[in-house]
Parts: structure tokens; C-alpha cells; sequence
């Protein structure tokens, strides 16, 4: 299950990533592509904040137990 949780994030990075290159690659951003791309990241983000916060409770559990 850690595995795949932490592919999840990886993938997360991955995708901003590659938005944010799309953005740099632009000339001229289409707007409406763009607001596309920029919501896409907001969620991604928010997927991303989650798991950390998940990932830090995972580690002070780990710290309790010892």
C-alpha cells in the first residue's frame, strides 16, 4: 500500500511538473487552455497537501511507537 501511495504523490509532482513546462513552452497561452491547465494544478496540489498530511500522521505514529 506505501508503495502505491507514494507512486501517487510522485505522479502528482510529475503532472504539475509537466504543467508547468506546458506553461514555459507557451508563446502565447490560449486562455482558455490555460485556465484548464492552472485548475488541473489546483487540484493537483490539493491532492498533494492531503497526502503530506497523511505521510506526516504515518511518521508521528511511527515516532509514538518507538
Amino acid at each position: 500500500m506505501t508503495q502505491k501511495e507514494n507512486k501517487n504523490l510522485e505522479e502528482i509532482i510529475s503532472s504539475l511538473s509537466s504543467i508547468s513546462e506546458w506553461f514555459q513552452d507557451q508563446k502565447e497561452v490560449d486562455i482558455e487552455l490555460g485556465l484548464k491547465k492552472v485548475k488541473e494544478a489546483t487540484t493537483l496540489i490539493k491532492e498533494a497537501k492531503k497526502r503530506l498530511v497523511e505521510v506526516e500522521n504515518e511518521f508521528e505514529e511511527i515516532q509514538k511507537d518507538l
